[in-house]
């Protein structure tokens, strides 16, 4: 039986659509994969997937008339989960390909990683499975072991600093500690992909499903 909140997984032209709808309507839930913005307001809950370049994701964003619908959806408190380019876009700006603003939602800049890490070569861009480190509490990460393996493909990252530790979830160290997942009032999202990370990334999007359903 399908759950009853209605999650708009937003289609801006970055890909990434349809395996993760696939995974949500795998854990029952009532979703819709759309690209028009009139259908924002109504949803319960909104999922920002997408693979790609920051900048090009904003302009799509921008371009479909997405920007302001989103912005009115997040005032209102309502659940918004970005994944991978639609984590990064949550941030303030990113220097990918030059310095392009985001949604300005949570603080930080996402940068590149770098080419040297401790005298060693940096292999980007960052493919493949790694264990994060979830923080106490965390919603997202209920009932997972305590350093689980997500499915990571980024060359961009939000680095970990002090000031993270009001919206970060999760970090994972790869050339140093950067943010893998946030949480912060109505703000869900993570670095990896949930949709590709196996019964661990069902059980994260459960866990975000379980939330926007009380």
């Amino acid at each position: 039986m399908a759950n009853s909140a209605r999650i708009l997984e937003l289609d801006f032209g970055m890909g990434n659509i349809r395996s993760l709808e696939k995974a949500l309507q795998h854990l029952g839930a009532n979703v819709e994969v759309s690209s028009d913005p009139q259908k924002i307001s109504s949803a319960d809950a909104i999922v920002l997937p997408g693979d790609g370049a920051f900048g090009a994701a904003m302009q799509q964003i921008k371009q479909r008339g997405m920007l302001e619908p989103l912005q009115k959806f997040h005032r209102l408190g309502k659940p918004i989960l970005g994944i991978c380019i639609g984590f990064q876009i949550l941030f303030e700006e990113s220097t990918e390909y030059g310095t392009h603003n985001g949604l300005n939602w949570l603080p930080g800049s996402i940068e590149k990683f770098p080419d040297e890490w401790k005298s060693e070569r940096v292999t980007v861009p960052h493919m493949g499975w790694e264990t994060v480190e979830p923080v106490t509490g965390s919603k997202l990460f209920a009932g997972l072991p305590q350093n689980p393996w997500f499915y990571f493909v980024h060359s961009y990252r939000r680095t970990y600093t002090d000031d993270c530790e009001d919206f970060a979830a999760a970090i994972c160290d790869y050339a140093g500690d950067f943010v893998a997942a946030i949480e912060h009032d109505n703000l869900w999202g993570v670095q990896f992909h949930p949709e590709k990370s196996h019964a661990t990334g069902l059980k994260l999007l459960q866990n975000f499903i379980d939330f926007i359903q009380k």
